[in-house]
């Protein structure tokens, strides 16, 4: 059965959490939205997914300039500032007395409509705004022992058809090559870019290694990731040499070492791709290079969390 960097570990705790809608709590059952919501009806909002490590959400301030920079460019007003929201994640964790091994899922929407039709003008109520913290620890099987990889036919787009630098809830694109992936029997799918060289995967980003070099896309066709963007600026501090750069499917077959990066799983690594094997048969996964980047990201999120509670 495949398996994704998404899979987690069912916890019953998650049965009783408390989630806010526009600043009210409500238990999961109770927590719902008009189907006249813009989300609903058009995919028409932006999201981010936080993690927390010791009652701390790491990058933080990342992740809300992502998510109102990508607001800002949906001409949507959230309707409160960085800090207002930032306070209303944290009063949310506190409600749910949650301290680590925590995944949110924070979603803001245009807001409800008069009528099912896609004009913004006809939003009648501020952006709505969702927030989802669950109990999600990564399946270590996944985490340790590597992926497997599908390259699908649907490609990342260029921005001026829809901007995948845009982390909204139109992904439509990255669920076709979920399927897609899925139906060869992957776990994830890896998406090219327009011009056919490798972009990113459909819920995470991509990452290889050669001869000591470690090779990530161009970024022009893939979401400002903030892990991969931890990983990328660590590495470089370590004197490990990285590169933002075109390659293509023969650059990944010949690497040594591939992996992912996301919030939720931070770095995983990949074990095949297209049927070919990557690095030498007897490769241990993770290897080397991933488990130095594994444990450099650590420290990264250690030093977030000493930080405390900070915006």
């Amino acid at each position: 059965m495949a398996h994704g960097t998404h899979d987690y570990v069912d916890d019953p705790r998650n049965r009783d959490i408390l989630i806010d809608i526009n600043g009210t709590l409500f238990a999961r059952d109770d927590a719902k939205v008009s189907v006249f919501d813009s989300g609903y009806i058009l995919g028409d909002g932006v999201w981010e997914g936080l993690r927390l490590h010791g009652g701390v959400l790491v990058f933080l301030q990342q992740h809300l300039k992502r998510l109102f920079d990508g607001a800002k460019a949906l001409d949507m007003d959230l309707g409160l500032a960085k800090q207002a929201l930032a306070d209303r994640l944290y009063a949310t964790l506190d409600a749910n007395k949650m301290h680590d091994h925590v995944h949110i899922r924070l979603m803001a929407t245009r807001g409800i409509k008069a009528t099912p039709y896609q004009d913004p003008r006809i939003t009648i109520t501020p952006p709505t705004i969702v927030i989802i913290p669950e109990y999600k620890t990564p399946v270590q099987e996944v985490v340790d022992k590597g992926m497997k990889l599908f390259t699908v036919h649907v490609r990342r787009g260029a921005p001026d058809v829809q901007d995948p630098k845009l982390n909204t809830h139109s992904k439509l694109n990255c669920i076709t090559a979920c399927i897609q992936a899925a139906k060869a029997g992957a776990d994830e799918a890896l998406m090219l870019d327009p011009h056919g060289f490798v972009a990113t995967c459909n819920s995470t980003h991509f990452f290889i290694v050669r001869n000591g070099e470690v090779w990530t896309s161009s970024g022009r066709y893939c979401l400002d990731g903030i892990t991969r963007r931890m990983v990328i600026e660590s590495a470089r501090e370590a004197g490990i040499p990285v590169y933002e750069r075109d390659f293509s499917l023969s650059d990944v077959y010949g690497a040594d070492e591939a992996f992912v990066t996301g919030t939720f799983a931070g770095l995983a690594p990949v074990k095949e791709v297209d049927g070919r094997q990557l690095g030498e048969e007897s490769s241990v996964m993770p290897g080397p290079m991933t488990q130095r980047l594994r444990g450099l990201y650590k420290n990264r999120i250690e030093a977030d969390v000493a930080q405390g509670r900070t915006f």
